[in-house]
């Protein structure tokens, strides 16, 4: 398997995401185990709506085909066999949990029981999450990328954010919608942040 600088920096990017987050999902599982999943939303009576659900696709779908569009290394990773993919499924799995538990049901939550309605929840929300995804663009060592890649984020944080209270506040289908974002995208865009493709206009 021969890897370019860019690869081996991607491969350890994904596989320490993978092992630092994976580690609070699984802690978690080992402590609470079905409450835990239940936590989640993937339970009977806890999975949300088919209005969520189609919310959920429409998002993951729109953000996939969005950046596949704006970079090339996204467009070539999208769907191909690689232990970057493999390395990303993992990923996948964590972030998917980690940060939907975060950034939609601990911080709308919060928001909620400290008064504030769904508009400011939801911008929270997108807030949070964009400003925690700038690092993308500090890896290109660029202001004006890492300004970008939080705008970015903070847009799909605000739409799953939607989709969180248009589900019932169940997290399930923000978690697949973000399963699925994560592993088709991250690949590609850890190999953009380490090329420094952000940083280019298309």
């Amino acid at each position: 398997m021969n890897f370019d600088i860019a690869e081996r920096k991607s491969a350890i990017i994904l596989a320490a995401v993978a092992v630092v987050q994976g580690a609070w999902v699984l802690w978690n599982l080992r402590l609470d185990g079905w409450r835990f999943v239940h936590y989640l939303g993937f339970a009977s009576g806890q999975s949300g709506n088919l209005l969520g659900w189609a919310a959920a696709a429409f998002v993951a779908i729109i953000y996939v085909v969005v950046s596949a569009r704006r970079l090339p290394s996204v467009r070539k990773h999208l769907v191909r066999p690689s232990f970057l993919k493999l390395l990303a499924l993992a990923v996948a799995i964590a972030a998917g949990i980690l940060e939907e538990v975060m950034f939609r049901r601990w911080t709308m939550n919060w928001l909620m029981a400290h008064g504030q309605g769904a508009i400011v929840q939801v911008l929270g929300s997108g807030l949070f999450f964009g400003a925690a995804h700038g690092i993308w663009g500090l890896m290109g060592k660029s202001i004006r990328v890492a300004i970008g890649a939080t705008v970015a984020t903070g847009l799909l944080g605000v739409l799953l954010a939607l989709v969180f209270l248009l589900a019932g506040r169940s997290l399930a289908p923000c978690i697949v919608a973000h399963f699925f974002i994560t592993l088709l995208i991250e690949p590609g865009l850890v190999l953009a942040a380490t090329r420094g493709e952000m940083g280019l206009r298309r």
